[in-house]
């Protein structure tokens, strides 16, 4: 009789750093999620996976299937995520899969972004260049969940990527593994909201 099957990871890592080898903060988390015990995430480098740009998306699906935490990890591109991430999620979360009627397949699960900036933590603010906090940033990210019917964490973000202490950085990819670990043990977990969703009425978006 063959062993079973091994049981999919309940984590997918989504990394998109388009220059990977030039990152510091983003190369340091990447190598934390990967030293993970086995099988406790399914961490995909995108910009390596799909230099192409051509995505698979039913790949891509499949890995997210049995998941009940998927991580967005990405440097702030323009107040947003990397080109990348934002044609995978164009892709990937498509009509009929990840919202609208029958668009079930991420129901249930959680959405957490993990974002490194190059402005230090008094650009986002309203007397800084940025001119708001840091939050003001990320509804479209919380609404595409709501969309989804996937429940959105609160972001961990790491400010000045470029100029980051090694022992601050250092620290901050062992938070990142040890939630990762952790996970669903967050305490702020029990206070959030179990279902965010919200129904696309079928009216909204017209026929191909």
């Amino acid at each position: 009789m063959p062993p079973p099957a091994p049981t999919p990871p309940e984590i997918v890592v989504l990394a998109a750093h388009p220059r990977l080898e030039h990152s510091r903060v983003n190369s340091a988390l990447l190598q934390a999620a990967r030293a993970l015990p086995p099988g406790r995430a399914d961490v995909r480098d995108l910009y390596r996976l799909y230099p192409d740009y051509l995505i698979d998306v039913e790949a891509e699906r499949a890995a997210l299937a049995a998941a009940r935490l998927v991580v967005w990890q990405y440097p702030f591109y323009w107040y947003g995520m990397p080109p990348l991430l934002k044609l995978w999620l164009d892709e990937v979360f498509g009509w009929g899969w990840a919202y609208g009627p029958g668009g079930t397949a991420l129901r249930g699960k959680d959405l957490w972004l993990v974002v490194s900036t190059g402005g230090g933590e008094s650009a986002y603010h309203p007397s800084g260049h940025n001119r708001h906090f840091i939050d003001a940033f990320w509804p479209p990210a919380e609404q595409t969940a709501a969309l989804a019917g996937m429940r959105f964490l609160p972001p961990m973000v790491m400010h000045g990527a470029h100029r980051v202490p090694q022992s601050d950085l250092v620290a901050h990819a062992g938070l990142y593994a040890d939630r990762l670990a952790r996970y669903p043990d967050w305490p702020e977990l029990a206070e959030l909201e179990a279902d965010t969703s919200c129904i696309v009425p079928a009216g909204d978006r017209p026929e191909d």
